[in-house]
């Protein structure tokens, strides 16, 4: 039977999780340690991998949509992080471009992979804040796929700030964390 839905069932906790959250992060600090809470909860709940992402207004702070990892509980290759966070902020805002007066804000746990790094620019996102490198993901064995060297200065010819390793060591420790309790490694060739 083929199916007429795409269906993408979040954590339990997410939802709940999210009405504790203060409805302004004040700063990138701020912004970035919610994803990274998320993240965490992500791992300690077995429900996905080990990535967060928020999506913040620029302007303002208000946080409009976190993310976490869905890979593996959705069987859906494409559920990282940043995309399940730009595509609630975009079905929240019921639009699918999130560009706005001033600006809108992607905050990462980790850099982005080669198909994040493609859905970033088509999502209306001014500015990436991203934690650990794409180096510290690979060194767990995640597969981040092909990415130009000149990924940055290519999204900031698209006008997309990038700002890099806010909070990196947070990060890495996650990652690692993850490694140490036996996360799926998924996306790699298994033949």
């Amino acid at each position: 039977m083929t199916s007429t839905r795409v269906r993408v069932d979040l954590p339990r906790w997410l939802t709940a999780w999210q009405r504790s959250l203060p409805a302004r992060l004040p700063d990138d600090r701020a912004a970035m340690r919610v994803a990274l809470e998320a993240c965490r909860r992500n791992i300690d709940a077995g429900s996905g991998g080990p990535f967060g992402a928020v999506v913040c207004a620029a302007a303002t702070g208000a946080w409009l949509a976190v993310g976490v990892n869905l890979v593996v509980r959705n069987r859906a290759s494409v559920l990282h992080a940043e995309v399940v966070a730009l595509t609630l902020a975009q079905q929240r805002l019921d639009r699918d471009c999130l560009a706005a007066p001033g600006g809108v804000v992607l905050y990462t746990t980790t850099e982005p992979c080669a198909m994040c790094l493609g859905a970033i620019p088509w999502s209306g996102v001014t500015r990436l804040v991203c934690a650990a490198r794409d180096a510290d993901a690979r060194g767990i064995g995640f597969d981040e796929g092909d990415k130009p060297r000149a990924w940055i200065a290519g999204l900031r010819r698209r006008g997309i700030d990038v700002t890099r390793s806010l909070m990196r060591d947070e990060a890495v420790a996650l990652l690692e964390h993850y490694r140490q309790v036996g996360g799926e490694i998924y996306g790699r060739r298994s033949h």
